[in-house]
């Protein structure tokens, strides 16, 4: 097992990661009701592009951290998944970019006018119903999942290694879940990008 990167401050880590995933979770809420009325001169879903990327690698470095830790390559596990991390970061960034700027898209809006008429449904079909299962289950754990996210990495960085693992038992999964329904998600969506 590696050293303790981080003094262990139970107290002051409870505090800002609740923090930050409580400013984190409220600007991801204000997003969905605010759009900025500019035009950067260029395609502004290319950070959904982005986003979709930035999380399809992430699920690559999860699996990868995943078969480290398992052989006991403890250094590297914990690089991939500074990695993953610091990726999750300027995932959120592109987020916030994309949505400030794009606003929201409505799946199956062929006429790109903003409203889903019957008929635009009915030619969807079913996949209307399987898109929002997949996005529901997806927005529903990423908001949940970034203190678990901290607290697994916390826990790693004071080397309470028995903590650690029992948090990412419930981590990793919810983490990878998130991390591959989000280019599902920008794929079934991308077609009604206005």
């Amino acid at each position: 097992m590696l050293p303790a990167s981080i003094a262990k401050n139970d107290q002051k880590a409870r505090w800002l990661i609740g923090v930050f995933s409580v400013i984190v979770f409220v600007v991801v809420l204000i997003l969905g009701r605010v759009k900025l009325d500019v035009n950067p001169g260029f395609d502004v879903h290319i950070f959904a592009k982005i986003n979709a990327i930035i999380n399809a690698i992430i699920a690559v470095l999860l699996v990868a951290a995943l078969v480290a830790v398992r052989k006991q390559n403890y250094l590297l596990h914990k690089r991939i998944m500074m990695t993953a991390l610091v990726l999750s970061v300027f995932f959120l960034l592109s987020y916030i970019a994309h949505h400030l700027l794009a606003g929201e898209a409505k799946f199956g809006d062929v006429n790109h006018d903003g409203l889903v008429s019957e008929a635009e449904k009915l030619a969807v079909g079913p996949l209307r119903t399987v898109y929002f299962i997949v996005l529901i289950s997806h927005i529903i754990l990423a908001a949940i999942i970034l203190p678990f996210i901290l607290f697994t990495s916390y826990r790693a960085l004071t080397a309470e290694y028995v903590k650690h693992k029992i948090l990412a038992r419930v981590t990793w999964p919810l983490w990878f879940y998130v991390a591959v329904t989000g280019p599902l998600v920008y794929w079934m969506i991308s077609p009604y990008y206005q």
